[in-house]
Order: structure tokens, then sequence, then C-alpha cells
């Protein structure tokens, strides 16, 4: 008999304690705008830990997501391939770099010594006979040779600036004036030492001293 009212206490109880619960939980729930789902985790559910919140937030397992300009207001831009990434990473090279300054240099090269040619006097002159007037295929002939000799010149140095500048940012991971100082330092040097070491000096200050102010009057 005492076992049964015993029981009997017990499930009444249980029962209030069940109900007290569930009214808990519907006040929580009428309380809150977002619905049941954020009143906090369930019994069954395992209990989240602050620490592993923090890791998905701001540790290294936060995924890392592309910043997409429509968020901020701009067009849309369709993620990019492989082949761009490719042909990006091959206009960003050193050798690229050098070979696209090889060629305006050789274009520009040759239009200046085209036009110093144009307007020298002596251009088509034989020396052996200077009073004899030159005909028009042999000046013809000595502007473009002219030419031809300031674009391999231009050429060479346009490539050797460009390729010494592109190492010296690439070792230094800055780029600012001091990157042109130093390609013009190395190129003015390497070009003047041919004529020997004060040559050489005078040429890497002299392409130094240019490039500073080039890149003054840039910036």
């Amino acid at each position: 008999m005492r076992a049964l009212v015993f029981r009997r206490h017990l499930l009444e109880a249980l029962s209030l304690r069940n109900m007290a619960a569930s009214t808990r939980a519907a006040n929580a729930a009428a309380s809150n705008p977002q619905g049941p789902a954020s009143v906090g985790p369930s019994v069954d559910s395992p209990t989240l830990q602050y620490s592993m919140i923090l890791e998905h937030l701001i540790g290294d397992k936060r995924p890392v997501k592309d910043l997409n300009p429509a968020v901020m207001g701009g067009l849309p831009v369709p993620p990019k391939s492989d082949e761009q990434k490719m042909i990006e990473r091959g206009m960003e090279s050193c050798a690229f770099k050098s070979l696209l300054a090889c060629v305006g240099g050789f274009v520009l090269g040759g239009a200046f010594g085209v036009f110093t040619a144009g307007i020298d006097t002596n251009v088509g002159i034989d020396p052996k006979d200077p009073l004899r007037t030159p005909t028009a295929r042999e000046v013809l002939k000595d502007m473009g040779q002219r030419g031809m000799s300031y674009a391999k010149n231009f050429a060479i140095v346009g490539a050797m600036f460009s390729c010494t500048e592109c190492i010296i940012e690439s070792h230094r991971g800055k780029s600012d004036w001091k990157n042109a100082v130093y390609s013009g330092c190395v190129t003015g040097g390497a070009i003047g030492f041919r004529a020997g070491l004060k040559a050489g000096v005078l040429g890497c200050g002299g392409f130094a001293a240019f490039s500073a102010a080039i890149e003054y009057y840039l910036r």
C-alpha cells in the first residue's frame, strides 16, 4: 500500500515538473521573436562551447569567402578561371616586364634615331669625298643604320632596367622610389663598366640620379 502511494506521489511530482518546464519554454518562445529555435540547446543535443564558436567565427576553421562587389553596390564579377589566373601571373612576371620594356625601348630608340638622323646635316656624306652631294638612297641607308643602332641600345637598357627593378622589388617586398634608384645604379654601372671602373661608377651615379628625378616627377 505504501509503495503504491509513493509511486503515485512520484508520478505527480514528475508531471508537475514537466508542466513547469513546458510553461517556461512557451514563455521564452513568446518573448523571443525568432521562435523557439533560438531558446538554447535541447537536452538531447550536445552543449555548444564558446571556444568552438570562436574557432568557426575568427579561428582557423573560419571559411574564407571571396569579396563580392555586388554586396557593396558594385557590379557582380564572376570568379576568375585558372587560365585567367595563369595569364595574370605571366603578365606580372619579371620576364614579361623585361620583354615589354625591351620592345618599347626598341621602338622608342628607333624613332629617336631616325629623328636625330633627319636633323643631322652630315647624314649620307662620304668621309672620303665630303664635297659630293649624297643621294637619297645613301641618306635613307644612314638613317636606317642610326635608327637600328639607337633601337638596340634603348632595348638593352630598357630590358636591363626593368628586369633589375622587378628583381629588387620582389626581393625587398616594397614598391617605392628606391627600387628605381637601385635599378638605375645597377644598369648604369653595368653599361659603363665596359669602359672601365671610373666609367662604371659615373654611370651608376648618373643613372641613379636620373631615375630618382623621374620617380620624383611621376610620384
